[in-house]
């Protein structure tokens, strides 16, 4: 899978939001990438762009999507969604249908994306919900969201994604909601499934820690723009970026107080010249203020946008 370009712009009275400032993302193929960064760095709005999920005042200005030598521009995806890619969404509730019994909704996929008659969708319903570990699945499938925990709701939320057979799955936020064993137990299962699968998996998440845990690969986003990519190892061990570094202070369980970063992400409908950290940056040179740096290789295969990297 492939990105390029990306660009999401919202409409405001007060001026236009650069979600999204043209990123570029590469995930191989039954690999995991992790897109991680603060709230409001553009995380989601990628993932609903990747879906065509983008709505008004929402926009989709440019990009191009790379998936299994199909070329497609970004806001144009709805052949692929549901059958080749699906999204795992950050609150089951609001995912599910609270009218519908789980096993008709998980069914209702695999009709609407596979063509299969009532009947088989039924029982590949039945078998996705034991295979994502719904305890008794027969008698879940005539129970509606309500009546089930949170993390199985989630659990049924999976089912449905992968109930079209997707080669990519993008999980957005998937255990925010949860208690802390829950997104364990959720996050193993996402790994398990993947390699039974064959997956490729995208995964959205503001905790370092989760992604670390889950992915071969991090991305880590910025005001709309990708600042760091890499190996987990490479970029956990040694970031390059002064903000993945601030990151990893902050979620490092041996750090006695709370690393804070300071300062305030930038205003996205005034954007400053030169790089949008560059306020909150220690390492900060006039350069940094007035020209924004690219990407560049800074270890094999670990990209950095900083004019001072630490590696």
């Amino acid at each position: 899978m492939s990105v390029h370009g990306l660009r999401v712009s919202f409409a405001r009275r007060d001026g236009d939001v650069a979600a999204v400032r043209g990123v570029d993302l590469v995930l191989h193929e039954g690999g995991s990438l992790g897109l991680v960064g603060e709230s409001g760095s553009g995380k989601s709005t990628i993932a609903a762009a990747l879906m065509n999920l983008v709505r008004p005042p929402g926009r989709v200005m440019a990009g191009r999507f790379g998936w299994r030598g199909q070329d497609i521009p970004c806001g144009r995806t709805d052949a692929l969604r549901g059958r080749d890619v699906a999204m795992v969404f950050q609150d089951p509730m609001t995912a599910l249908d609270p009218l519908m019994p789980i096993g008709r909704q998980v069914a209702a996929a695999s009709r609407l994306h596979r063509g299969e008659s009532r009947r088989v969708a039924n029982d590949r319903a039945q078998a996705l919900l034991a295979r994502v570990r719904v305890s008794d699945p027969a008698r879940r499938m005539h129970q509606f969201p309500h009546e089930l925990s949170g993390g199985m709701r989630q659990r049924v939320a999976i089912a449905a994604a992968l109930a079209g057979g997707p080669t990519l799955l993008i999980a957005d936020e998937p255990t925010t909601a949860l208690d802390v064993t829950i997104q364990a137990s959720v996050l193993s299962l996402l790994r398990e499934l993947q390699a039974e699968l064959a997956l490729t998996l995208l995964l959205i998440s503001h905790d370092l820690g989760v992604i670390a845990a889950s992915c071969d690969d991090i991305a880590v986003l910025y005001a709309g723009l990708v600042v760091e990519q890499g190996s987990a190892a490479a970029v956990l061990d040694a970031p390059a970026h002064p903000y993945t570094a601030a990151l990893r202070r902050a979620a490092d369980p041996a750090e006695h107080r709370l690393a804070g970063i300071p300062g305030q992400p930038p205003d996205l409908r005034r954007i400053p010249p030169g790089c949008a950290y560059a306020p909150r940056c220690p390492r900060v040179v006039e350069r940094c203020r007035v020209q924004a740096p690219p990407l560049k290789l800074v270890a094999p295969g670990h990209v950095a946008a900083c004019w001072r990297p630490l590696a």
